[in-house]
């Protein structure tokens, strides 16, 4: 009886890392770029009493082998990186992705970060920045005398000048993919870093090569769907409600068997 036990306290422990799991995403229903998670399961070792295959006597092998499973464990809280929904603004500055990829943040140590969210704006030097600070890269100044800015579908950015018939080129927004988008890293704010399992960045334009396209005055919502959250968080709830029965009936036992020696 005493292995039961901690095999449900396994199970225990399981689902209060999954309810975390999906209470983040709950959390984060409302946050423009958000990437939901879910977590990821393992059984525990086995304790092998009799091996599968093993000989059970001269002349005959066992077909089925008597394994004893320990519980289970949450080995990874795995990004899902699925288009979310449309929100269309007023926003000159606001950007989506449609489709694979990332946009880069210059970081304030120097290094490269990744981010779905395109919420930016411009500070008071005219740079296009993400809602934290962090320049966009390639970084862009916007002239103090441009009266709109416009970017196509594969990054280009020209912006209108006062007095000026024609538009003025700003640059070139690029578009980064990894081969395993799930293997980054998040860090907050939006924020993705690169790992080793993440693969290398692969810049490229937007539209080619398999990147997505980016759309003007558009943002990507997140692709947390709430029902489906609320539906995992009621299984969760039932799966822990089972282990600590299993924790309760394993008490009541020992309970009468304690009774049975008195």
């Amino acid at each position: 009886m005493i292995p039961a036990l901690w095999i449900s306290k396994t199970g225990l422990d399981a689902q209060q890392t999954n309810i975390s799991v999906t209470s983040n995403n709950l959390a984060n229903a409302s946050t423009i770029g958000y990437k939901k998670s879910r977590a990821v399961f393992e059984d525990l070792l086995y304790q092998k009493v009799n091996q599968p295959g093993g000989r059970g006597s001269a002349d005959s092998f066992l077909p089925e082998g008597l394994m004893r499973g320990a519980g289970t464990k949450v080995v990874a809280t795995q990004k899902l990186f699925d288009q979310g929904e449309v929100q269309t603004t007023d926003n000159s500055f606001d950007l989506m992705i449609q489709g694979r990829g990332f946009f880069e943040i210059e970081l304030p140590d120097g290094t490269t970060a990744y981010t779905r969210n395109g919420e930016f704006t411009k500070n008071e030097e005219g740079t296009i920045v993400n809602p934290d600070g962090f320049p966009l890269l390639p970084q862009m100044q916007v002239p103090e005398n441009a009266t709109s800015i416009t970017v196509g579908r594969d990054g280009q950015v020209s912006v209108q000048i006062a007095n000026q018939a024609q538009m003025q080129d700003l640059g070139q927004i690029t578009v980064t993919d990894f081969i395993n988008p799930s293997g980054l890293e998040p860090i907050g704010d939006n924020l993705f870093i690169e790992t080793a399992a993440s693969g290398a960045p692969q810049q490229g334009i937007g539209g080619q090569d398999g990147m997505g396209t980016i759309r003007q005055a558009m943002l990507e919502t997140s692709n947390v769907k709430v029902t489906e959250e609320l539906v995992n968080l009621i299984q969760a709830q039932r799966v822990y409600e089972m282990n600590s029965k299993v924790l309760t009936t394993v008490d009541t036992m020992m309970g009468s068997l304690i009774q049975a020696v008195r």
